[in-house]
């Protein structure tokens, strides 16, 4: 059984001490940025606020002699939502459906792939 989608929310600043607001269980989460849309990361978990905790970029800290890539987005750019499941599985299920959604839509209006 799945649930509803949450309402956009923004990562909170952990320095501050926020929290991510996600279920403990299973279930599908998105990750967008909050000026264009674009989609971030989207996928399915048997945990899903430890998966939307990994999302987040790491502190850029390493050795003094190599430097580490920037994260491609800020943490104040990015939103997400999720969806709760009762089980892995129709996370799975859920989230298989949504992407086979998805691409049935880009195929029907992407101008490239029209005859």
């Amino acid at each position: 059984m799945i649930g509803h989608w949450s309402t956009w929310k923004a990562f909170p600043d952990a320095k501050r001490g926020g929290h991510v607001d996600a279920p403990i269980g299973p279930g599908v989460y998105e990750v967008c940025l909050n000026t264009t849309g674009e989609q971030v990361a989207f996928g399915y978990a048997a945990n899903v606020a430890h998966a939307l905790a990994n999302v987040i970029p790491a502190n850029p800290r390493g050795w003094p002699f190599f430097r580490k890539a920037r994260p491609r987005y800020q943490i104040s750019d990015l939103e997400y939502r999720t969806c709760p499941a009762g089980t892995l599985a129709d996370a799975r299920s859920a989230a298989e459906q949504l992407v086979g959604r998805r691409q049935a839509m880009w195929r029907r209006f992407s101008p490239a792939l029209r005859p």
